[in-house]
């Protein structure tokens, strides 16, 4: 898959809670100049308030974010703007409501206890680690028909970003080779 410079790519960073999303994504932003968007940021604040109870959110709750998250998008590809937005998108039917022509998932793998071990040790987050496992429950792995990458978050957060940028094909501001 390579960005060609007249296309206007949005990459989601997607995958479960603690993978490393918001982390990577802003790095991605920084090196690529491009606008990042926090997808948290997005949730309406009874999501937040459920997920910070312990009770996963079900898809009356996911609806309404998952179209602020589809509208970034939109309103970047039409307008011809390169974006990152963080969105956990574990399921198929989720994507499809992201999914366009110039979007590529970039799915954060780990496993379980790798990603348990990050959660305990993150502080100030709404998910509780407890919603961990209900993530791993519903994850669907982008297929091979979808356009997506998919990375192990085993490399250093800063690695991850160099292996995104050149899996893509992607100019690196800091890098001007």
């Amino acid at each position: 898959m390579t960005a060609s410079p007249s296309l206007a790519p949005v990459l989601v960073l997607m995958g479960v809670s603690g993978s490393g999303k918001s982390t990577v994504a802003a790095l991605l932003a920084g090196r690529l100049g491009w606008d990042f968007e926090e997808g948290d940021d997005l949730h309406p604040a009874a999501n937040i308030a459920k997920m910070a109870a312990g009770h996963p959110l079900d898809d009356a709750d996911r609806a309404p974010w998952l179209a602020k998250v589809a509208a970034w998008i939109r309103e970047h590809t039409e307008a011809g703007k390169p974006g990152i937005i963080t969105c956990s998108a574990l399921e198929r039917r989720y994507r499809n409501v992201l999914r366009g022509d110039d979007v590529t998932f970039v799915y954060l793998a780990g496993t379980e206890a790798e990603i348990a071990q990050r959660l305990a040790a993150r502080h100030g987050h709404f998910m509780p680690p407890a919603l961990l496992h209900s993530q791993f429950a519903i994850l669907e792995p982008p297929a091979a028909d979808e356009r997506a990458i998919t990375v192990n978050i085993s490399a250093s957060s800063s690695e991850l970003a160099s292996q995104i940028i050149e899996l893509l094909h992607l100019q690196d501001e800091a890098d001007p080779a």
